[in-house]
């Protein structure tokens, strides 16, 4: 196998791995509830998805 020669500097290092950040996904807002959700899917609060209701929502339980 090759061998460096030389240590790699960190400051290369970093320079070559700068692109390999993560960032955090795109959100949008829904329209109808106005909640924050991914965009191009169906809203989790909801369920509605370009304008009309796609999914059928449970409410949610409190305290079972």
């Amino acid at each position: 196998m090759a061998v460096p020669k030389r240590k790699t500097a960190k400051a290369r290092q970093r320079k070559r791995q700068s692109h390999m950040a993560l960032s955090l996904p795109a959100t949008d807002y829904c329209p109808q509830c106005h909640s924050p959700k991914l965009a191009h899917h169906v809203c989790p609060v909801c369920g509605s998805y370009a304008g009309r209701e796609v999914l059928k929502v449970k409410p949610e339980r409190k305290g079972a």
